[in-house]
């Protein structure tokens, strides 16, 4: 029996506007500076580049500047993908992002490590 993988979801609050932070999250442009060393967009498919080997993952659906998601091509949990969804607190005035990706149990903690990192990036890149 194949190994299941589990959906988990971190949060980030940033000091940015959900139309920029989405940019960020969606153009070629942004993603190199805090997700990959090299992305372009195809389509409805992104290629992303780390340490010269390439990626690629679809867009399954969006809504701008409110979500992505998005499913690797080499992903064999059809039920797997990973989304960006932006939420404006009305009363702070913060944008929460929401991630959620899945991964093996046993893997969880390494993601979750992953992704706070590469969102500390991206709130760099931002600038809070």
């Amino acid at each position: 029996m194949a190994q299941k993988k589990h959906p988990f979801t971190i949060e980030k609050t940033f000091r940015s506007s959900p139309v920029i932070l989405y940019d960020f999250l969606t153009s070629p442009s942004g993603l190199i500076q805090w997700f990959s060393d090299s992305a372009d967009l195809n389509g409805d498919t992104y290629t992303f580049g780390w340490s010269g080997e390439e990626q690629f993952a679809e867009v399954l659906s969006y809504d701008e500047e409110e979500y992505i998601r998005l499913r690797w091509d080499d992903e064999e949990d059809d039920k797997a993908y990973f989304e960006y969804r932006i939420k404006k607190n009305e009363i702070t005035g913060e944008t929460i992002l929401y991630v959620t990706d899945y991964a093996y149990k046993n893997e969880i903690k390494e993601s979750i490590s992953l992704w706070e990192s590469q969102l500390n990036d991206l709130k760099k890149c931002i600038g809070g």
